[in-house]
């Protein structure tokens, strides 16, 4: 159900200035965060829990943070 509400709002998934070097920091990435955050969640294999006011991502070997408001990633780590 999490992940259908993402999905149906990807439009709207960015993130901030600050945002884009420290999820390419801790990802170890060169792309360009966003897209690369919402192929990750369009994944088959992508789960997508809630806890208060976050979704959280968990695919391959990352969990990605997304406000459940705003729509904004507000990072990304490895497991």
């Amino acid at each position: 159900m999490h992940k259908k509400v993402l999905l149906e709002n990807v439009e709207k998934i960015h993130t901030t200035e600050m945002g884009i070097g420290r999820i390419q920091k801790n990802l170890g990435i060169d792309e360009e965060p966003v897209s690369y955050c919402i192929s990750k969640l369009k994944q088959d294999n992508s789960i997508v829990n809630k806890e208060g006011k976050n979704y959280y991502v968990d695919v391959d070997d990352c969990i990605i943070t997304i406000n459940s408001s705003s729509f904004t990633i507000i990072t990304a780590h490895k497991k």
